[in-house]
């Protein structure tokens, strides 16, 4: 406790001064001890590291409006493709109907030009299957019953189609059915491993060598058969469909034409597809 000094002269106590106004007094001085803010020396490690990581940070903002840039032109140039090939299929829509009303002008009938593309689904087990129809079906990437794929219409696949016809069903899809594929169940073989394609990126990325950038173009490649129909069929992995809503007909292991499912059921397919999709 701090102690009273009497003052005689003014008959008075006196308290000594506070431990408080000493620091005062002290920091007062001319003289300080504790250096300022704009004293204090940065280490040389520290400013390496802050101009590093300033350095890093422009030159990812700078990444990251180039990222931009592009993508911005390559949505434009997707969209412009997109829309042309709308054109391309109202045009193709157009022009059969435009036949077909010249044919019925002049008495006549109009035959479309046949199918080049075929969508096949294997409704059929493992079961009691012959070494070379099962070859084939191993073949058309047709491993699992109600699997499904797109195949390009030639004399050697229709022949193939014909040795396996009592174990699939196949027909010619339309573009609504060819594009809710692709769009619904679409997986690709991305380093052998099935990868859903939820980005444009993912296509660019492995059919970009032949032109193929995104899910139109993939979509247009297959509807047109086009010259990279392989490439765009391969990259596809074979569908997974669900069984068909109601099931299928009581005789199943019969051909179509007879009340089955079996064979070629030609446009009768998306029907099918609709229900298994």
């Amino acid at each position: 406790m701090s102690r009273l000094s009497y003052n005689s002269s003014l008959g008075v106590f006196i308290l000594p001064p506070s431990r408080t106004d000493y620091t005062d007094d002290i920091s007062s001085m001319g003289n300080r001890t504790v250096p300022t803010e704009d004293e204090i020396l940065v280490p040389e490690t520290l400013l390496k590291k802050r101009k590093s990581n300033e350095k890093a940070r422009e030159e990812r903002s700078a990444e990251l409006e180039k990222k931009k840039k592009a993508s911005k032109e390559k949505r434009g140039v997707i969209f412009k493709r997109a829309e042309s090939y709308i054109k391309e299929y109202r045009d193709t829509e157009r022009e059969k109907i435009r036949l077909n009303r010249l044919a019925k002008q002049e008495g006549s009938y109009y035959v479309p030009a046949e199918a080049k593309l075929a969508f096949v689904v294997r409704i059929k087990g493992i079961n009691k299957i012959a070494p070379k129809p099962r070859k084939i079906l191993v073949l058309l990437r047709l491993l699992q019953i109600n699997n499904g794929i797109f195949i390009r219409l030639t004399k050697a696949t229709s022949e193939m189609l014909k040795v396996v016809e009592p174990y699939i069903a196949y027909g010619y899809p339309s573009l609504k059915t060819v594009r809710e594929l692709v769009y619904k169940r679409g997986y690709g073989k991305i380093e052998k491993q099935r990868i859903a394609l939820t980005d444009n990126q993912l296509i660019e990325d492995n059919l970009g060598k032949y032109g193929i950038i995104c899910m139109e173009d993939l979509i247009h490649e297959l509807i047109t058969v086009g010259p990279n129909f392989k490439q765009a069929s391969n990259f596809l992995w074979p569908f997974k469909l669900s069984s068909p809503t109601g099931g299928f007909k009581t005789r199943k292991f019969k051909h179509f034409v007879e009340g089955g499912d079996l064979g070629n059921r030609e446009d009768n397919i998306n029907a099918l597809i609709k229900q298994m999709n």
